[in-house]
């Protein structure tokens, strides 16, 4: 067996950041194996490419990735203008992966089922570090084992969606009616059109997926009489999706939310809110969704198709055999859970992190993207890239460029407030000065000691 330091860095992921981590490894002389799963490069972003992202090309392209690119010829889009996914694959992702420094490196339909030690399970401990990392990989010709240094864990979470049942179980029926059931973004207006049209949607969540799919039935039902949809959120409080408008610093987020506010308080959409969905149960051939609501069970259908945009969850039979330090509820990287956690905070603002924070006590082993939000919502593609440079200056060595992690998000120009009454308990401290220019006291009290980004989801 080869020496540690002669293994190459195991990528999982060939998606933006499992990309860019690479091209940073590349950079700092390190080897590196990237693992795809999918058929093709960034395979989870194609599974929603009809949708326009949130941030502006200049957000989306990670500084090293451009530098390499650029050295080849290549030029980005208009820096302000808006991709879809389909975009950011095309015109990014694939001529990145195209590069000479890059494709030998990357295998596609190469899935990691399996991180372990060599000759060591989970409970071993006597030179654990020693030991190199073992990949089990499965591809179309069979299984085999890997050896690798160093592993980032950039898979996402968007293959592991968390189920209609609001209790983070699957509905009762479920998984009977599966057929009928999308998870995430459906292309409606697009590929999966004859799904929807003249038919009775249910919608579920209350994140920005539910409003382009609601916005997506909205716009069928104006070509197409016979469309019909419902829209329900387990939650009473809607501030989250509604968003910030002109002062979200994401244009495009605010407008999402302010569109799809207004087909809500218009009448446009039938509205349904607190409803926790508990079982799907066959009606002459159609679907009637039960959920809990404040007032008990509530039927709402029949319907035709169901739509569970209700987020995702990470993968972690993946790492079972590997020593990991998660926080209890969000999944996350332990480190970042009381800073992003959606209980609390809202404002999209997290403070700059980088290795020290996506490491676990499995030495050489890191949990980078969207995965190291675990179930929480709010990740950014600017947040993924200065990760991996961190995370990659770490490995190399590079210790001073690892500590040098600087990151300042777009802000929401939302943030969780308190109630009325508990003014001096909530997370944000309550709502800001009309005169500030901030969204709440904390973020004053950020802003006035030379803090950029709203302050309420920094630690004290």
């Amino acid at each position: 067996m080869d020496t540690i330091e002669k293994l190459p860095v195991a990528v999982i992921g060939a998606g933006p950041v499992g990309l860019a981590a690479a091209v940073h490894l590349i950079a700092q002389g390190v080897p590196v194996k990237v693992y795809e799963a999918g058929n093709a490069v960034a395979s989870n972003l194609r599974d929603w490419g009809h949708v326009r992202v949130f941030t502006p090309w200049r957000y989306c392209v990670d500084r090293a990735a451009r530098d390499l690119l650029e050295a080849h010829g290549w030029r980005m889009r208009e820096p302000e203008a808006f991709p879809t996914a389909d975009d950011l694959v095309a015109d990014y992702l694939e001529p990145l992966a195209k590069l000479p420094q890059l494709s030998p490196s990357i295998e596609i339909g190469a899935r990691v089922v399996g991180i372990s030690r060599w000759g060591a399970d989970k409970v071993l401990s006597k030179e654990r570090e020693n030991r190199p990392f073992m990949l089990v990989v499965e591809t179309a010709t069979g299984t085999r084992r890997d050896s690798a240094r160093a592993v980032i864990d950039a898979s996402g979470t968007w293959q592991m969606p968390n189920p209609l049942g609001a209790g983070g179980i699957p509905a009762e029926g479920e998984a009977e009616f599966a057929d009928r059931i999308a998870y995430g973004i459906p292309d409606i207006l697009g590929r999966d059109r004859s799904l929807y049209a003249g038919k009775t949607t249910l919608v579920a969540g209350s994140g920005h997926s539910a409003a382009n799919a609601v916005l997506d039935l909205a716009s069928l039902a104006n070509v197409d009489a016979g469309t019909a949809f419902i829209w329900t959120t387990r939650g009473t409080d809607l501030v989250r999706i509604y968003g910030g408008g002109d002062a979200d610093q994401l244009p495009a987020r605010g407008e999402l939310g302010a569109e799809v506010r207004e087909l809500a308080e218009s009448g446009g959409v039938r509205l349904v809110t607190g409803f926790a969905a508990v079982s799907i149960r066959d009606a002459d051939g159609r679907l009637v969704v039960e959920g809990q609501t404040k007032d008990g069970l509530q039927a709402l259908g029949p319907v035709d198709r169901i739509i569970a945009a209700t987020g995702q969850r990470p993968d972690l039979s993946l790492t079972r055999e590997l020593r990991l330090e998660l926080d209890p509820w969000l999944e996350s990287v332990k480190a970042l859970g009381p800073l992003i956690d959606p209980n609390e905070h809202s404002c999209g603002d997290v403070p700059p992190h980088g290795h020290r924070e996506l490491s676990h006590p499995e030495q050489g082993f890191y949990t980078v993207g969207i995965k190291s939000y675990g179930r929480a919502p709010t990740f950014l593609l600017l947040t993924g890239y200065e990760q991996v440079r961190s995370v990659a200056a770490a490995i190399a060595g590079d210790m001073v460029a690892a500590d040098n992690v600087q990151l300042v998000l777009p802000e929401t120009g939302v943030c969780t407030v308190p109630t009325i009454g508990t003014a001096d308990k909530g997370c944000c401290g309550g709502p800001a000065p009309a005169a500030s220019d901030a969204c709440c006291v904390a973020d004053v009290e950020a802003k006035t000691i030379g803090k950029s980004g709203c302050g309420c989801s920094v630690a004290a």
